[in-house]
C-alpha cells in the first residue's frame, strides 16, 4: 500500500486537475486506500458481495456513457492512474528520445520485467514482455524444433491464430495436427483430460492448452493435462489470454513448459502488451522468429530482439501490476465469479435460453456464453446494442454458438440487470 500512496503523492505534486471524470483523481485513489485498509483479512467471497466497496474501485475507471461494455475479453480499459503513468511515460520518453533508448531503457525495462515476473512467480530470466498472446505463442510454436511426421495436439475451441500457425507448419514443415473435440459442460476434470489423452499416439510431441476458453469462458484443467503429457514426455503449450490476472495463480502451478497471455486483458495495462514465459531448459531449444546471434542460446532476451519498441508501454506495466496487488488476485477473482453467476443465475433456467458454459467455479469465472433459440449469436448480439445499448460479441462457431458475455471490476449490478431484461425480452419470457 505504500508503493501506492508515494504514487499518488507524485501525482498530485505533478498538479493534475482533479475536477471531470476523465481526469485521475488523487483524492479518490486515497478513498479507495481506505477502502482497501477496510476489507483487508477479510474473506474475499464475501467482499465479492460489497457493493460499497466495489464502487470505490469501479470510480477507477472511466467508461462511455454512450453504451454499456460487457466485451471485456477483447482487451479492458486501463485504471485512470495507470492511464496517467502511461501518459507520463510517453512525455519523458519523447523529451529525451534516443538518449533515453541508449541510455536508460534497458536498465528500466528489467525493472518492470521483475515485477512482471514476481507477479507471475517465476524467474525474470524465463520471460519476455511480447505485444500480445499471439506474437507469444506464436514464437513459441514457430520456433519448437518439430520434424515431418511429428504430431501436436489442440482443440477445436482453441484460439484461430494459433490453430493457424500450427498448420502453417503442417504445410511448411510435413507435422501432423489432431484437432480434437472437448466437452462444453464436462462432469470433472478427468473427463477433460481423457479427451486429450485419447488423441496421444507415439508421435506426439506437443499438446495446446487453452487454459481459459475465449470463446464460452471453461476453465480446463491445465496442470493435469501438463502431468498427464509429461508422463509421456510430452511439450504443454498454455494459452493463457483470459487467465492471467484474471484467476488467481502462478504460473509454476500449471507445469507447462511455454505459456503465453496477454496483458492488456485481465491485467488492465496499456493495449499491446503481452508475456511469453518458458522454462529455462526449453530456452536453448527454441528458436527465435527473428535472428539473434550476440546472445547464448539459452539466454531468454534473445526473443526480445524485434526492433524499435514503444518502451512507454513495458514501462507502464509496473502501474498495471500496483493496482492489480493493490485489489488483490483472490479478491478480483471472486468478484469477477460474482458478476457471472449474479447475470447467469437470473436466466439459466428460463426456456429458450441456453448458458454455453461450465458454472462450477473451478470450470468458469468472469466470461459466460448465452444463446437464445431462433436467434443466431449476430442477431442476438445486434439486439442487445440496438434495443439496450449493451455491447457484447456474438460467436459462431462449429463447436459454440452463442454471444459472449465478459463483465470487468467496472461493471455495474444495474448493468447486468439490464442485460438480464435484455435476454427476457428476446426469449420472450
Amino acid at each position: 500500500m505504500e508503493s501506492r500512496r508515494k504514487f499518488i503523492q507524485q501525482v498530485s505534486s505533478l498538479g493534475i486537475a482533479t475536477a471531470g471524470l476523465s481526469i485521475f483523481n488523487p483524492l479518490h485513489a486515497r478513498s479507495l486506500d481506505e477502502k482497501l485498509r477496510q476489507v483487508d483479512g477479510q474473506d474475499p467471497r464475501l467482499v465479492a458481495r460489497d457493493e460499497d466497496f466495489w464502487y470505490h474501485v469501479q470510480r477507477a475507471y472511466v467508461q462511455s456513457p454512450h453504451f454499456i461494455n460487457l466485451e471485456s475479453g477483447y482487451f479492458s480499459p486501463q485504471p485512470q492512474e495507470v492511464l496517467e503513468a502511461q501518459i507520463r511515460n510517453i512525455r519523458m520518453i519523447n523529451e529525451q528520445p534516443s538518449y533515453y533508448m541508449r541510455e536508460r531503457q534497458l536498465e528500466e525495462k528489467l525493472v518492470v520485467k521483475k515485477k512482471l515476473a514476481q507477479l507471475a512467480g517465476v524467474s525474470h530470466e524465463e520471460i519476455v514482455i511480447t505485444r500480445n498472446t499471439t506474437e507469444a505463442l506464436d514464437t513459441i510454436i514457430l520456433g519448437m524444433d518439430l520434424q515431418p511426421g511429428d504430431e501436436a495436439i489442440m482443440t477445436n475451441q482453441d484460439y484461430g491464430s494459433m490453430l493457424e500457425t500450427f498448420e502453417q507448419r503442417a504445410q511448411r514443415n510435413g507435422i501432423l495436427t489432431r484437432v480434437i473435440d472437448i466437452p462444453l459442460w464436462p462432469k470433472n476434470k478427468l473427463e477433460v483430460v481423457r479427451a486429450f489423452e485419447k488423441a496421444v499416439t507415439p508421435r506426439t510431441k506437443v499438446i495446446l492448452v487453452t487454459h481459459l476458453i475465449n470463446l464460452t469462458g471453461q476453465i480446463l484443467p491445465a496442470r493435469e493435462i501438463a502431468d498427464m503429457a509429461h508422463e509421456r514426455g510430452i511439450d504443454v503449450i498454455v494459452d493463457a489470454a483470459h487467465s492471467f490476472a484474471h484467476l488467481d495463480y502462478k504460473i509454476p502451478e500449471l507445469d507447462c513448459d511455454y505459456y503465453g497471455t496477454s496483458l492488456h486483458k485481465w491485467l488492465c495495462a496499456p493495449l499491446g502488451a503481452g508475456m511469453l514465459y518458458m522454462k529455462k531448459e526449453k530456452i536453448a531449444k527454441t528458436w527465435p522468429l527473428f535472428g539473434d546471434t550476440g546472445l547464448p542460446k539459452d539466454d531468454i532476451r534473445k526473443f526480445e530482439h524485434i526492433g524499435t519498441h514503444p518502451v512507454s508501454t513495458h514501462l507502464t506495466l509496473a502501474s498495471a501490476i500496483e493496482f492489480h496487488n493493490s485489489i488483490g488476485a483472490r479478491r478480483k477473482e471472486e468478484r469477477l465469479r460474482y458478476l457471472k453467476n449474479y447475470w447467469v443465475n437470473q436466466v439459466r433456467d428460463i426456456p429458450g435460453v441456453t448458458i454455453n458454459t461450465p458454472l462450477a467455479d473451478e470450470q468458469s469465472c468472469a466470461l459466460a456464453n448465452v444463446s437464445v433459440k431462433g436467434m443466431t449469436p449476430a442477431e442476438l448480439a445486434a439486439f442487445f446494442m440496438d434495443k439496450y445499448k449493451i455491447f457484447t460479441v456474438g460467436i459462431d462457431t462449429v463447436a459454440v454458438k452463442g454471444v459472449r458475455v465478459t463483465p470487468h471490476l467496472y461493471t455495474r449490478l444495474d448493468q447486468l440487470d439490464l442485460l438480464v431484461t435484455a435476454i427476457r425480452e428476446a426469449v420472450g419470457a
